[in-house]
């Protein structure tokens, strides 16, 4: 029998392999259909013959809820009235008012009017207390919410009524909707003893972000040659990859590989790089990040740091390393699905949940054993399996039980807004007994916060009858709550600069506006404050990237 030549054999080998892959896809189709019989039946049956009535539409979302539920929480059915806030997050702007709503104890407040709009304009402040929009009272509802209710068409009019710390009678305005841009990056300005680094507050990653930060430096460079940057991506939620890419085309030569990402099938994977010339590739740089750092953030700091680029600094990030999709579908509504996940120029992913793998809460972390070691451009050893790691590590929020009860009680912000409010503070110099008044202020309405000791005395009181009246116990937790109370009061004087940090930190916020706001924060912000003493020392910036 004559041998089957080697081109032919290929073309047949091809042939089996095409005619496999027909095969799976035509299997894959036939139980997409099935199923979807099935649950048709089912979707049928129960809207006729349930005993109870139950609308086709809540049946319908409860199914497709239950169907991604078992998925990762990023694939998520957006409804028709839910398209809106996809517009915002696509095009980065949005038809309202210019206000931040939030919670302030157990009230929804304004945060922060926005500069420049219609809110700031009209006198509103932070800590004025939202009681209605256009009639419908706002009690019991959550800040998003209340968000959502002051998004409309541009031109149209919002009727608020408010309550203001310092007066009686409640506060109607009458305000019209324009067109508010959320900003991609929300500060940019020089910082250092010499003004001789330049500082960018990224806030997220919309459409124009790279060119939004060529241009800042480029302003900045301008007015003298800077010594270096700190590119600031803490609660930097993410956004458009493509930015992403653009943000760290800014210090990088041409064809370097940025990210890249791996998904089910081949077109969706995929290699970004660098194509522009570096117009600050000699700059050194700090990006600062924290646990509030996600997805594209998490780009730009791994790109960064496996390049050796940059150091990067404050804590390990979010660890989203999964990329979605908006698929249209019918009656306008669509579907946001992950489909392929980030890895970073040296390999490594940056995910830091398994959702293939299911526990209770929909997901498993990433086991430190099963994490692998991946090396940087110099040869620095980094590892996948749980975000971005930081170079120089700081410590998180490790927040006194005081200062949670504090911040909890938003005691910070009412002291200084009521004062405001009541005039006993003029809107210029920082006091200087503002320490002295806010602890009195706390004594005299009786402040107190809970500790584990508060936890222990109660269950004693709680079991009180099973002691004998001889034992004295009712003295002796008597004198234990003394005690605790002179050791509350004593934590006011013992954590003064806590207090008074933040504090200077409310008070700023609340008297000053724009840059001058936000340059005096900066003043007080260890992350910051720990960035710039790096870039002051080059011999230490540059022994961690070539170590």
């Amino acid at each position: 029998m004559k041998a089957v030549s080697k081109p032919i054999r290929i073309v047949l080998l091809a042939l089996v392999v095409i005619s496999g892959l027909a095969l799976a896809r035509s299997d894959l189709f036939f139980q997409i259909k099935k199923q979807l019989t099935i649950f048709s039946d089912v979707f049928r049956e129960v809207s006729i013959h349930y005993v109870d009535e139950v609308p086709p539409e809540t049946l319908m979302k409860q199914g497709i809820r239950g169907m991604l539920s078992g998925l990762d929480p990023y694939t998520v059915f957006v409804d028709e009235g839910e398209q809106q806030q996809m517009e915002i997050l696509s095009s980065g702007t949005y038809g309202g008012v210019g206000i931040e709503a939030g919670y302030r104890g157990d009230r929804i407040v304004i945060i922060a009017p926005l500069e420049g709009y219609p809110a700031q304009r009209a006198g509103l402040r932070p800590g004025d207390q939202i009681i209605k929009i256009n009639g419908l009272a706002v009690e019991g509802m959550s800040p998003e919410e209340v968000q959502q209710l002051t998004i409309g068409d541009v031109g149209t009019i919002l009727r608020m009524e408010l309550r203001r710390p310092g007066h009686d009678q409640t506060i109607e305005v009458e305000l019209e909707r324009e067109r508010i841009e959320v900003k991609n990056i929300s500060f940019a300005g020089k910082i250092g003893d010499n003004d001789q680094f330049g500082y960018v507050k990224l806030t997220r990653f919309g459409q124009n972000t790279g060119e939004e930060l060529r241009a800042r430096l480029a302003e900045l460079n301008s007015t003298g040659d800077l010594e270096g940057l700190i590119l600031d991506l803490r609660n930097n939620p993410g956004g458009l990859l493509n930015e992403a890419v653009e943000v760290v085309d800014k210090f990088i030569e041409p064809g370097v590989t940025v990210v890249e990402t791996r998904g089910r099938y081949e077109n969706q994977n995929n290699v970004y790089t660098t194509d522009e010339p570096a117009l600050f590739e000699d700059m050194p740089i700090v990006v600062v990040m924290n646990s509030g750092s996600a997805s594209a953030s998490e780009v730009v700091a791994g790109a960064l740091q496996d390049l050796d680029r940059a150091v990067v600094v404050g804590e390990t990030s979010f660890g989203k390393g999964l990329v979605q999709t908006v698929r249209p579908l019918s009656y306008n509504t669509s579907l946001k699905i992950t489909v392929s996940q980030y890895f970073t120029p040296s390999g490594r992913g940056i995910q830091s949940m398994d959702y293939a793998r299911y526990s209770d809460e929909g997901g498993i972390e990433v086991a430190d054993s099963l994490r692998r070691a991946f090396r940087t451009k110099n040869g620095r050893t980094v590892f996948d399996g749980q975000g971005i790691e930081p170079d120089i590590k700081l410590e998180g929020d490790r927040r006194s039980l005081l200062e949670i009860a504090l911040k909890q009680e938003n005691e910070f912000f009412f002291f200084i807004s009521d004062r405001l409010a009541e005039g006993r503070y003029e809107e210029g110099a920082l006091p200087e007994s503002l320490y002295r008044d806010f602890t009195r202020y706390l004594v005299e309405k009786g402040f107190s916060f809970e500790t584990p000791v508060d936890q222990h005395i109660e269950a004693l009181e709680n079991n009180i009858d099973r002691f004998s009246s001889e034992t004295g116990a009712n003295e002796h937790i008597s004198e234990l709550k003394a005690l605790l109370r002179d050791y509350k009061v004593a934590e006011l004087y013992d954590q003064r600069s806590m207090i008074e940090r933040e504090l200077r930190s409310e008070w700023y916020s609340q008297t000053l506006e724009g840059e001058n706001r936000e340059r005096r924060l900066l003043d007080y912000d260890p992350y910051i404050t720990r960035s710039t003493e790096l870039l002051s020392q080059m011999d230490q910036y540059m022994t961690i990237l070539r170590p």
